[in-house]
């Protein structure tokens, strides 16, 4: 039997409280390691021709011998690509309207303008980090050489089959991409081989690692075509690269200088007021990746996320 007590009720309380407020939290905000990974390049005018010469069993042929009497040395030339390729940026833009009469009646404790701001941007930095690896264009997967692509051997991804991406990306890799489910796949397969993979912090975060490479996720490198797919299995792709203009390996692209510029590549425009009192913004990211060799990156294909294993008690 409820008892009435003889006090002031919590729905009449409330209305005199304080409430503590969050900023507004945008679920599909990710850390975006490609982007604190990889190593970016400012660009003046918007285009990055990779220059690349013919390549031969050697660049040049030269003279290596103990025979004084042998004094003929090798002439020639190295031969440079005529047609190279080019990178333009591309954008990727959005207009954000915000009513003034809401920003000056609505904006304790927090700023409604900045607020907007800070999560349209955060929109377009995801939208950035999934171009690099699927853009049409420029996207990483689009642009793996044939002969960097492997598949996996019985579908889960092994350590033999991250080995064989080693083997592809031999001088000097930085880090494995790969779908957080991957990972999870991977992690598993290692662990009942007995070769559990180490664990490292770096860059503020904390990342598996296989023969010294980080493995750095990403739910850019779609799960049958999903970011967060139902199902428990499915198929994805692991990328290694090689990141650094003068390793010959992947960078980032972006415009330099831009005026109203916010942050690397990325402009804030304000449009102006209209009759209604609609404040515009134009924000403008611009942004490509270039591969400066062709063993700079290399893909696993066709990984399957989703084989378990029932383990015994003595096992666990």
């Amino acid at each position: 039997m409820s008892e009435k007590y003889n006090a002031l009720g919590r729905e009449a309380a409330y209305q005199l409280a304080d409430v503590t407020k969050t900023r507004p939290q945008f679920g599909a905000i990710t850390p975006r390691w490609i982007t604190k990974f990889l190593e970016f390049k400012g660009l003046d005018s918007g285009i990055y021709r990779v220059n690349k010469v013919v390549e031969g069993d050697t660049p040049l042929d030269v003279l290596c011998s103990q025979d004084p009497k042998d004094v003929k040395i090798p002439q020639g030339y190295i031969e440079y690509q005529t047609k190279p390729r080019e990178y333009k940026l591309s954008s990727v833009s959005t207009i954000l309207n915000v009513d003034t009469r809401i920003q000056d009646v609505y904006s304790s404790p927090y700023d409604q303008t900045n607020e907007q701001l800070v999560l349209a941007i955060e929109s377009l930095r995801e939208r950035q980090e999934s171009q690099i690896i699927n853009n049409d264009d420029y996207g990483l997967l689009k642009n793996v050489a044939d002969n960097q692509r492997i598949q996996t051997r019985y579908g889960a991804p092994m350590p033999d089959d991250l080995d064989e991406l080693l083997a592809k990306v031999w001088k000097e890799p930085s880090f494995f991409l790969a779908h957080p489910r991957a990972i999870a796949a991977f992690e598993r397969e290692a662990t009942r081989r007995g070769v559990p993979p180490v664990t490292a912090n770096i860059n503020g975060g904390n990342f598996i690692l296989w023969r010294g490479v980080p493995i750095i996720p990403t739910d850019k490198l779609l799960v049958d075509g999903l970011k967060s797919p139902k199902s428990k299995s499915g198929k994805t792709n692991i990328l290694l690269v090689r990141s650094g203009e003068n390793k010959r390996g992947v960078i980032g692209l972006y415009q330099s200088g831009l005026q109203n510029e916010h942050s690397r590549g990325l402009s804030v425009r304000f449009r102006g007021v209209d009759d209604n009192g609609l404040a515009s913004y134009l924000l403008s990211l611009y942004c490509s990746a270039a591969i400066l060799a062709d063993d700079a990156i290399a893909v696993l294909e066709d990984v399957e996320v989703g084989d378990y294993y029932e383990y015994t008690r003595s096992e666990v």
